[in-house]
């Protein structure tokens, strides 16, 4: 199994890397709804459909709406005059209502979840709402001062993939040694309140060196320690939220699809929050 996570972590890390950075931005955006829609077939199995045909469909549903959004806005013009798109801007609104309405769920489960665990219906429509303003989050961030300078979008995305794995690591190491009390045991009893606030501290790392780098101004640091706590925050939320629905759904990986690391969703799980929920910050206060 180490053997396995180990080479493909070798052969998916560069391929990433280099599809951030070097893609063409009307390339990349095919790409991401690749993505998305292979997370929506996993999606489909967590949200009670585990029949081929039904999560094949539920694949097709996340890669048709991603491709007519690329249909509606064209890529020059997801941002227009330093504003991003009011269509995306709107997605990512709705997005940050969705994680509220998550983060009560979460605290709540498993009261007051009959309602959505019995109808596979509203599980998709949350996939709906994870997955597709994540698709929309990527893109706006990486075509984000795209024609001054091709990489600067990219360097966004790789702030927030810092901080989240940093966040990651930290709460590993804080979480085994010093954790005591559960975050939430009914969703995902390994979690603690003390993991969490060590991986918070560990992402400042990132968030400081990424203020010197960005040359952000000293009376606006306190901003960017700020969006990038709640950015690490809500990754925190993210993997919760995938916690529960496979719990309710009776699997311990959302799929098969990474030898070694179980499915997809299981990787990017923490990014489905905190990419939107950094994108609509960014787009809102920063940019």
């Amino acid at each position: 199994m180490l053997k396995q996570r180990i080479i493909t972590a070798l052969i998916l890390a560069p391929l990433a890397i280099l599809a951030i950075l070097f893609l063409p931005l009307d390339v990349f955006q095919y790409v991401i709804a690749g993505v998305i829609a292979l997370g929506g077939y996993e999606w489909a199995n967590m949200s009670g459909l585990p029949k081929r045909p039904h999560k094949i469909a539920f694949l097709f549903v996340l890669l048709a709406l991603c491709l007519g959004l690329i249909g509606l806005v064209d890529t020059d013009m997801i941002w227009y005059q330093g504003k991003l798109n009011s269509l995306y801007h709107w997605i990512l609104s709705v997005a940050c209502l969705w994680w509220l309405v998550s983060l009560a769920m979460i605290i709540a489960y498993p009261r007051y979840s009959k309602f959505w665990q019995k109808s596979w219906m509203i599980r998709c429509l949350f996939g709906v709402l994870t997955l597709i303003p994540t698709w929309v989050a990527v893109v706006s961030l990486r075509a984000s001062l795209y024609d001054v300078d091709a990489f600067y979008g990219a360097s966004l995305i790789f702030y927030v993939l810092g901080i989240v794995w940093a966040a990651d690591i930290g709460a590993f190491f804080v979480g085994v040694k010093f954790g005591r009390h559960k975050l939430r045991p009914n969703v995902s009893p390994g979690k603690t309140f003390e993991g969490l606030f060590g991986g918070v501290m560990a992402s400042f790392a990132i968030i400081a060196f990424a203020a010197l780098h960005y040359q952000v101004e000293s009376s606006r640091i306190w901003l960017h320690l700020l969006i990038g706590g709640l950015t690490v925050g809500v990754s925190a939320l993210g993997d919760l939220n995938e916690s529960m629905f496979k719990r309710c759904a009776g699997i311990k990986d959302s799929g098969r699809i990474l030898p070694g690391h179980g499915g997809l969703l299981d990787r990017i799980d923490s990014l489905t929050a905190a990419f939107p929920v950094f994108a609509y910050c960014y787009v809102t206060w920063m940019a």
